[in-house]
């Protein structure tokens, strides 16, 4: 049976991967940095292996596939219980080492839900946290919660992840 997951290793056009709603990329491209901009309640993981030089991002709607089997099934990495496995999945066929491997996230706001009825962002950051748990994975840094839009970056060259909110960007790892 073929694998899907070399769909997602994208080239950069001037330098630059952008990882759209619902997307995933991957790339060995030293040159390139991979971004995703609006991350409110959505929660983007970036992986990186410095050996290797392989680095992922992933930027996920939603926590769990089982409220919509038929969208996974389309769109796996649309979920943290499909996407977040599938990006580690990929990152692996792409030479990189569990072991080694710099994860980092960010998003999971509460942006739209003044009130707190709906908690997407809140699901979404215990989702990843239980995947993560369940996995022995660490993140190296994380910039989750509260109730700004960020924009998340990954550079290849140095595996500097960034965030931006409001124009204001931070470097979270390494810190």
């Amino acid at each position: 049976m073929a694998t899907i997951t070399h769909t997602y290793v994208k080239k950069a056009i001037d330098h630059m991967i952008v990882v759209g709603v619902s997307d995933m990329a991957l790339s060995s491209d030293l040159s390139a940095t991979i971004r995703t901009h609006a991350l409110g309640s959505c929660v983007g993981v970036t992986v990186y292996d410095p050996v290797a030089h392989v680095g992922g991002m992933l930027h996920y709607m939603l926590p769990s596939s089982k409220d919509s089997p038929d969208k996974a099934l389309a769109n796996p990495v649309m979920f943290a219980d499909t996407g977040v496995p599938l990006l580690f999945k990929t990152c692996y066929e792409l030479g990189a080492i569990k072991e080694r491997l710099v994860v980092c996230a960010a998003g999971g706001a509460e942006v739209l839900d003044d009130v707190g009825r709906f908690k997407v962002g809140a699901h979404n950051r215990t989702s990843l946290r239980k995947l993560f748990w369940k996995n022995n994975v660490l993140l190296a840094a994380e910039e989750t919660g509260g109730a700004a839009s960020r924009t998340l970056s990954l550079c290849l060259t140095t595996g500097e992840v960034t965030i931006h909110i409001q124009r204001k960007g931070k470097v979270i790892w390494p810190n």
